[in-house]
């Protein structure tokens, strides 16, 4: 099913930073005021509010934060234990299949919050980046192409969940609910004895943003 998605008003665009990494989150604008063209069906409010949900966004216009890392700056450097560092290395896996598999479904389905989140993941990759470049951890996805991995496990975990988006839309918004609630258990399992105050900033504000996503992909599987 397809929806287009038509805003009145313009969009402008807010900005947050990570550790010198700029990031860029649209706003939309306030369609409450009179005026031809602003006023919106039952249907077309549906998906602005999907896509208000999922920016941290009201329909009013007023911008909340998306969970990358709230405009502050990178916090100071800590210490990690090498199970830890292991951890840090899965983490950019994890967020280059979730943005892999969003701009598939993206490609193949005419529905917004695929596109979105892609983005969102892109930012959180370059996150995690900046803390492996900090911590001297290899990426392990670093040259890989889209879909490729050099995790066997992630490897099939992105082939099964691929293969089930391409049937419907509706086996895409399943795969995407289980990679967010994925993702979840993940960084909350890898925030218990982290001590390292740049580490648990940026893994506070990814679990933050997937609990978002998570939020987002339920929304439209309920009005499937």
């Amino acid at each position: 099913m397809k929806r287009n998605i038509k805003i009145a008003t313009a969009v402008t665009a807010g900005a947050l930073a990570i550790a010198g990494v700029l990031t860029v989150g649209p706003v939309i604008a306030d369609s409450s005021s009179g005026g031809a063209g602003q006023t919106m069906s039952q249907s077309t409010m549906t998906d602005v509010q999907h896509q208000a949900r999922h920016h941290g966004v009201t329909t009013n216009g007023i911008r909340q934060h998306d969970g990358t890392c709230h405009g502050a700056a990178l916090a100071e450097q800590g210490t990690l234990t090498a199970a830890q560092k292991a951890t840090l290395a899965s983490m950019a896996d994890e967020e280059k299949l979730a943005h892999d598999l969003y701009t598939a479904f993206a490609d193949r389905y005419d529905v917004r919050v695929f596109e979105r989140i892609a983005s969102a993941e892109t930012q959180h990759l370059s996150a995690v980046r900046t803390l492996l470049d900090r911590y001297d951890v290899t990426d392990p996805t670093a040259g890989r192409s889209a879909g490729e991995f050099t995790d066997p496990g992630v490897q099939a975990t992105y082939g099964r969940l691929l293969k089930q988006g391409e049937v419907s839309l509706s086996g895409a918004l399943e795969a995407g609910r289980t990679v967010e609630a994925d993702d979840i258990a993940a960084l909350n399992k890898a925030l218990s004895g982290l001590t390292a105050p740049d580490t648990r900033q940026v893994y506070t504000n990814l679990l933050a943003a997937s609990e978002r996503h998570l939020t987002a992909f339920e929304h439209w599987i309920a009005d499937e």
